[in-house]
């Protein structure tokens, strides 16, 4: 085995270790779906494996897998409209990190796709709102209309006045 090759296998593990935990999570407030969720975070790794993609540092490699993922769910989600039926086994509860309370994350949950993602990617994965912006595909000013949205929702549900 060439010494390249080694190296190669070595970036593929550390960017697994280092992102899947995130980037599941993520694919999970897309998906809503457990498995759904895994195939978008495999899919990605796939597209990190095929694609090689040389990386300026750390952040630009995070926001490069944060998008492929966010695309692998998009074309999961085309690919979900298409049937007309849901099994039993797609049912399931909102995902529940330990990072927040049950009940914030059930609310959290029951925002509109735009407003959670935003809200996932910003106040819990702790990405900026220009990285949001990018990782998403939309503006700026778009990225903190839906925060700013998701806030006053979160008030309202959570009956608190700030």
């Amino acid at each position: 085995m060439s010494a390249p090759f080694r190296k190669k296998d070595r970036d593929i593990e550390r960017a697994y270790s280092e992102y899947a935990d995130m980037l599941y999570r993520l694919a999970l407030t897309y998906m809503r779906c457990r498995e759904d969720a895994e195939d978008a975070v495999h899919d990605a790794f796939i597209a990190y494996i095929e694609k090689a993609p040389a990386f300026d540092d750390g952040e630009h490699e995070k926001a490069w897998l944060c998008r492929v993922t966010v695309n692998k769910c998009r074309d999961l989600l085309r690919r979900r409209a298409v049937r007309t039926h849901a099994s039993l086994d797609e049912i399931e509860e909102p995902a529940v990190t330990d990072e927040i309370p049950a009940d914030i994350s059930s609310v959290i949950e029951s925002l509109p796709d735009g407003l959670r993602v935003c809200v996932t990617l910003h106040y819990l994965e702790g990405f900026s709102v220009e990285e949001v912006a990018e990782i998403v595909g939309i503006t700026v000013p778009a990225v903190k209309m839906r925060l700013l949205r998701a806030r006053e929702r979160l008030r309202t549900i959570l009956g608190r006045e700030e």
